[in-house]
């Protein structure tokens, strides 16, 4: 049985899968209700922004989403894309069906109830005439919004509003980069996505048959300690083993006689490291941080995926990556990247995630060693005493 150790282990490990002493095992039994706050963020957190779509696709005619749970409409008005409530006070009809009659308004299609976008006031009222009493005590909420890497975000929260850069990765914000990227809800919820995205365990086994891995060798299994860097929670591996041999079974391993090419276990031990990625130091393949962003480092581009809620049982899942290059480089991986890149990892990888947080029922669970990865994010969660977003009350009880 072949064993790498890493050299580059973190000084101070946060949580450990082989459980030393001074740390806290996983326990069987253990579930969900050890994080109570988690447990209770079916609908994800609030005071964050979250990239809800490309912006280049949001145009005068207004488009609904749902983000955490909430009805909104996106309208774009000149460079500016505003966010409101969808949903008319007079009788309830979305304001995503309605019509763009004046500049820098909405109206209702049902009476023509008419709001300004900017602050949502009820500005004019079609049907009742230019005196409607009505006018100026009516409105619809309206909702933050930003545009960045090519994409609407809207902050989903109370109180003074922090920049939007406060959830972009730094490297993205300090360097030129060329990328591309994916955008789509899917089933699951949120949290299960999350969880899927930083869990040690799944990549050696789910994805053994993804085509994006036909010449990648991974690891059979691995021991692995989770630290934190700053706003990221990193997968550190502390043991690599590239095969093992099962009592009475027979030998485990992902090598096969055409994948010739080991996957680092950390970006800077790959060939030809992009000077960007390098000068990040990260010590993990794998990183997480609040809200719900996943960053996997490979040695020349990383790929980010945000895990935005939309409903107890639906994920937008928004797929991005970043080549830290200029010029004829740059160009060539966007070649790439539609090519070929955007298919094998975009769809066909990712959609073997997508399929496993559709079919994941938890809880009840059983948690075993690798899930260290699911505990650590889960007390990361805890630890930010995060304001949870609150379930609706049913329809026509009371708020």
């Amino acid at each position: 049985m072949t064993t790498e150790r890493s050299s580059d282990r973190p000084a101070n490990p946060v949580w450990q899968n082989d459980t030393p002493e001074g740390q806290a095992p996983i326990r069987e039994g253990q579930d969900w209700s050890t994080w109570p706050r988690y447990d209770n963020a079916v609908l994800g957190l609030r005071n964050y922004w979250y990239p809800v779509g490309w912006a280049d696709g949001i145009g005068r005619k207004p488009v609904p989403i749902k983000l955490l749970g909430e009805e909104i409409v996106l309208v774009r008005e000149g460079d500016r894309i505003y966010a409101l409530h969808d949903r008319c006070p007079h009788r309830g009809v979305p304001l995503s069906h309605g019509r763009r009659q004046f500049p820098e308004t909405v109206s209702c299609a049902y009476h023509g109830w008419t709001f300004d976008l900017k602050n949502g006031n009820l500005c004019a009222v079609l049907t009742d005439g230019p005196g409607s009493p009505i006018c100026g005590r009516m409105k619809v909420r309206t909702y933050p919004t930003e545009q960045r890497l090519g994409m609407v975000w809207v902050y989903m929260g109370t109180g003074p509003v922090p920049p939007v850069e406060r959830e972009i990765p730094d490297e993205l914000l300090d360097n030129d980069f060329v990328m591309g990227g994916r955008s789509n809800v899917r089933n699951g919820n949120w949290r299960f996505a999350a969880e899927n995205g930083f869990d040690e365990g799944h990549a050696k086994y789910l994805h053994n048959t993804a085509l994006w891995r036909l010449f990648k060798v991974m690891p059979a299994w691995n021991k692995t300690e989770i630290t934190k860097v700053g706003p990221w929670l990193i997968r550190v591996q502390e043991e690599l083993h590239w095969e093992a041999e099962f009592p009475g079974l027979g030998v485990w391993t992902n090598k096969r006689w055409w994948k010739r090419v080991p996957l680092p276990d950390r970006p800077g031990k790959g060939s030809k490291v992009n000077p960007v990625i390098d000068s990040l130091d990260i010590p993990g393949f794998v990183s997480i941080r609040l809200p719900g962003l996943l960053r996997v480092a490979y040695p020349q581009f990383i790929h980010y995926e945000w895990y935005v809620p939309v409903d107890e049982d639906r994920v937008r899942y928004v797929q991005l990556m970043a080549r830290f290059e200029r010029g004829l480089t740059a160009a060539a991986f966007k070649v790439k990247y539609l090519a070929a890149i955007r298919w094998l990892f975009h769809g066909q990888f990712t959609g073997q995630d997508a399929w496993m947080v559709d079919v994941t029922d938890a809880p009840p669970e059983r948690l075993y060693r690798p899930d260290v990865s699911i505990t650590a994010w889960r007390r990361l969660v805890e630890k930010s005493d995060p304001v949870v977003q609150p379930l609706p009350s049913p329809k026509g009880s009371p708020k």
